[in-house]
Formats: structure tokens, sequence, C-alpha cells
């Protein structure tokens, strides 16, 4: 199954919304992958209702349910139903879609990836890297950014804002890539939290 048909489409979750609407402390639970997730949340974003309370179950492990430790299967799903919402940074990019797990920069066709990439003032890189990482955090500032290093362990730098300017660079977010290459690609702290069931 691809990434795509695990994805719930706007319809399937506005049919939901005047059932949530109805109830005084409206919770959703999502069952599946990160591009879930990202889809429920970049929909409840931009009809402006993140007030509703989120449980993730995960069925394996993701890069987001080990950033937020939601953990998988039973027990996550024993969590979303019984636990309590936790506020939490919400990560949006430059074209109005949530990131919950990882996003990956490369060049086109998976080349090197060219141009000079910020995390807030601090410079992360410039000139030519085999790939860009960036994720969200469940605490404040609320984003990260890494280059994969052959040797060594990576070093993330947090902040509120990861943002690159390139030639040409293709992005994969939770799993999902762009059609075509894209000049730039910022990924920053949303003006409003999300509420996540821990």
């Amino acid at each position: 199954m691809s990434h795509t048909e695990m994805i719930p489409d706007t319809d399937e979750i506005d049919e939901l919304l005047p059932v949530l609407a109805a109830d005084s402390l409206p919770r959703l639970i999502v069952l599946g992958e990160d591009t879930a997730l990202a889809a429920v949340l970049t929909h409840l974003m931009r009809t402006e209702r993140l007030h509703v309370e989120i449980g993730y179950v995960p069925t394996e492990k993701t890069y987001g349910s080990r950033v937020y430790q939601t953990g998988t299967g039973n027990a996550a799903a024993k969590r979303a139903v019984e636990g309590t919402p936790t506020e939490l940074p919400l990560i949006r990019d430059d074209t109005g879609k949530v990131l919950v797990g990882r996003a990956m920069i490369t060049g086109p066709e998976a080349s090197k990836l060219e141009g000079e990439a910020y995390v807030d003032e601090t410079k992360l890189f410039s000139g030519t890297v085999t790939a860009m990482q960036i994720s969200p955090t469940a605490h404040l500032p609320g984003v990260r950014a890494t280059i994969p290093r052959r040797i060594g362990k990576r070093r993330w730098v947090e902040g509120r804002a990861a943002q690159l300017g390139t030639p040409g660079a293709v992005v994969t977010r939770d799993g999902i890539t762009t059609e075509r290459p894209v000049p730039r690609a910022s990924f920053y702290r949303h003006n409003e939290s999300w509420l996540l069931v821990r």
C-alpha cells in the first residue's frame, strides 16, 4: 500500500468534524503512519480547528512516534483513549503542510544538495552536502535540522525555523516527495500549538 492510499482525504475528516464540534472535549484518534497524522493536522490547521485533541496510534515505529513518544499498537491506542492532551509546537512548511516526523531534502534525483541553510541565525551549511534533515521537537523552540555525516555523530541545531536556499532541491516530507525541484524550503513553528493525547 502506498503512502497516498493511507492518507485520509479532507472529505473524510470534514464528515467527522460536526460530530466533534458537538462534543465539549473533542478528540480525534489517527490510526496509521506519520503521513496520515500530517494530513489530519494540516486540515485542522487550515480550518482553524487545532483545539481538537489528537490521539496518535502508529502501527509500527515512525519518526513521529519517536519524536512524540506515543508508543505503537495497543499501548498507543490505550494512551490515545485514556491519556491527557499536551500542547506541542506545530511545525509547518512554506507550502502550508504540517511536518510530524521527518523531512529529507536532497538535490534533484537524489543528488547532493547545493545551497545555504540556516536554523534561526545559525548557519547549518553553505556549499554542497549529501542531504539536509528536518524534524519537529516535542519542546520549544520546535524544529531541528542536521546534515548527515559519514563519520561521527550528527549535530542537530534547534530553532524556531529551518530555511534553505538552493538552485534546486527535492523535499520528502513524512514519506511524500515533491513532484519537482524547488528553489527554497522552510519549516517553522506555527503561531498555534496542537494537542496530542499522551
